[in-house]
């Protein structure tokens, strides 16, 4: 069984969707799974150069990202099962388009592109889009990959009523977690308590980092704590906040900019919790990595991540300043040990449900399903079943 999965851009600049995408073909290709990615080349290409990324030259035109190597390597292309990440671009419908006229299956991973207010961003150019190619792309599908119930909830909502299969996106726990969750707890003690919280995440809008700064604001002046905020984007944006910063007089917030590998995992551990008050995430990568290091997160319930209540690993609640204060001051005021067994629950949550060796298996379970026509696995599902 032969695999080939496509993405517009696996750039380590191009965020969430083409890390996870890329830590699940690492863990399939342990488990000697056939697939490989093809993609366009980039300057910043994720990965150590791997044979079986198949990173064409890059000829892409126009925002829809038009590329002839795309159509002639799908054209010449001989693989059993076909299955795009993302929506909107040239590589995401070529990909479906050369799957039908091959007569062969193919999967849509949206990653959080059909959710309403995904869908409303641009709005005009996307209906284009959906009307000339993407609804025939996504009716057609043999399945839709949804990473939560939440995202298959909206896929319907569109009027996909096939499969849809929900996966979640892997965490690929970094060997050295444990120890820096040792170091953590060894600053922790020697400081008596911890007062750093954080931000990571591209600086957009719709990330709705300036409540955190907000939320900040509203502490009483014994509750001095550092904001590091993590991440580039919309520079239009970054200055919003580094204004609003200047205006609510506050001294301890850092902009750090952009950080990858290990030390953004030693920076995620360093933290008492991180902090997603986005208007909504489809999976949020960040979460999984700041769990696998022992830190608590607050998360808003733009995201689906109601687990961090359940597993005492976190708080879902409003990403409203008041509540941001709220879940700050509750912070700071805990005992060091609850605030420590906190970190250990989310390590174990992460371990046990979102390990990269777990997710590979599910997505090939979900291949032979589709293409051996074999027995449905347990995590897809039809309409009213």
């Amino acid at each position: 069984m032969r695999i080939l999965q496509t993405i517009a851009g696996l750039g380590t600049h191009s965020g969430g969707t083409s890390s996870c995408t890329y830590d699940l073909l690492v863990a399939m290709h342990r488990m000697d799974c056939d697939v490989n990615l093809m993609t366009l080349q980039t300057t910043d290409l994720i990965g150590c150069g791997e044979l079986w990324i198949k990173a064409l030259p890059n000829d892409s035109i126009s925002p829809y990202g038009y590329s002839r190597n795309i159509n002639r390597y799908l054209c010449q292309s001989d693989y059993d099962l076909y299955h795009t990440n993302g929506m909107w671009m040239h590589c995401n419908h070529e990909t479906c388009f050369a799957a039908r006229k091959k007569g062969k299956p193919y999967v849509i991973t949206p990653h959080g592109m059909l959710y309403p207010k995904a869908l409303k961003r641009s709005y005009w150019k996307k209906w284009s889009l959906i009307q000339l190619f993407f609804n025939k792309d996504i009716q057609g599908a043999a399945c839709l990959h949804a990473t939560c119930k939440q995202e298959m909830d909206n896929i319907r909502l569109f009027g996909y009523q096939g499969p849809v299969a929900i996966i979640s996106n892997p965490a690929d726990i970094p060997m050295y977690a444990g120890s820096l969750f040792d170091k953590k707890i060894k600053a922790f003690l020697e400081c008596h308590h911890p007062k750093k919280f954080g931000f990571l995440g591209r600086l957009h809008p719709i990330k709705k980092v300036e409540n955190l700064l907000y939320g900040m604001s509203l502490l009483n002046e014994d509750q001095k704590a550092e904001l590091v905020i993590i991440g580039k984007g919309d520079d239009k944006y970054e200055q919003f906040l580094r204004l609003e910063v200047e205006r609510l007089g506050l001294k301890n917030i850092s902009f750090v900019g952009f950080i990858d590998g290990k030390a953004k995992y030693e920076l995620l551990a360093s933290f008492s919790a991180l902090f997603v008050p986005s208007d909504f995430e489809n999976f949020g990568m960040i979460i999984t990595e700041a769990l696998s290091v022992g830190t608590p997160v607050m998360a808003s319930l733009g995201t689906p991540w109601e687990e961090l209540n359940i597993h005492h690993c976190g708080w879902w609640k409003d990403g409203t300043p008041e509540e941001i204060a709220q879940v700050m001051s509750d912070i700071l005021n805990m005992p060091l040990e609850k605030l420590i067994n906190m970190g250990e629950n989310g390590m174990n949550l992460v371990a046990s449900n979102y390990a990269s060796d777990k997710v590979a298996l599910k997505m090939t379970k979900l291949y032979k399903w589709i293409v051996n026509d074999g027995e449905k696995p347990e995590f897809v599902f039809f309409p009213n079943k």
